[in-house]
C-alpha cells in the first residue's frame, strides 16, 4: 500500500567520484610502498691492472676447403687430402710456433667430412685452437 500518493520516489544513484578518489589513493599508496629490484645496491670495487697490448700477433694457419674437397694451407695447395697429410702439412706450416690458431675457410658447399678432416688433422698435430672464417650476408 502506498500511503504517499503524491510524492514520487527518488531513484537511487551511485556517485562514482568518491569511489575513484579512494581507488587513486590506494594506487598511490601501492606505488609508494612497492620495492623495486635494485641492481646498484651491491657495491663492488673491481681490481685495476695496467697492461700493454701485445705487439705479437698470434700465429695463424689458414686452411682453405673448397666445394670439391681440395685443401689449401696458407695459399699452398695440397696434393692429397688425407688426414695424415693434412696433419703433416699443418706441422710444417706452424714451424716452431707453439700452438697456432687454425682458421678454417670452408666453402659453403663443402662437405661436412672435409671440415671434420681438417679438425682431426689439427688434433693429431696437437693444435687445439680452431676457428672458422665466415662472411656477412650482402
Amino acid at each position: 500500500m502506498n500511503f504517499q500518493r503524491g510524492k514520487r520516489r527518488e531513484d537511487p544513484e551511485i556517485n562514482l567520484i568518491p569511489m575513484i578518489d579512494v581507488l587513486l589513493v590506494i594506487l598511490i599508496f601501492l606505488m609508494v610502498t612497492t620495492t623495486y629490484t635494485r641492481f646498484a645496491e651491491m657495491q663492488i670495487n673491481l681490481p685495476q691492472a695496467e697492461a700493454e697490448k701485445s705487439l705479437e700477433k698470434p700465429a695463424t694457419i689458414n686452411v682453405g676447403v673448397d666445394a670439391t674437397g681440395h685443401y689449401m694451407i696458407n695459399s699452398n695447395a695440397l696434393p692429397s687430402g688425407g688426414v695424415e697429410a693434412l696433419s703433416l702439412a699443418l706441422r710444417r706450416a706452424a714451424g716452431d710456433k707453439p700452438d697456432p690458431i687454425i682458421v678454417i675457410n670452408a666453402d659453403a658447399n663443402a662437405t661436412h667430412q672435409s671440415v671434420i678432416n681438417v679438425m682431426e688433422a689439427a688434433r693429431q698435430a696437437g693444435y687445439s685452437h680452431i676457428t672458422f672464417a665466415t662472411q656477412a650476408k650482402k
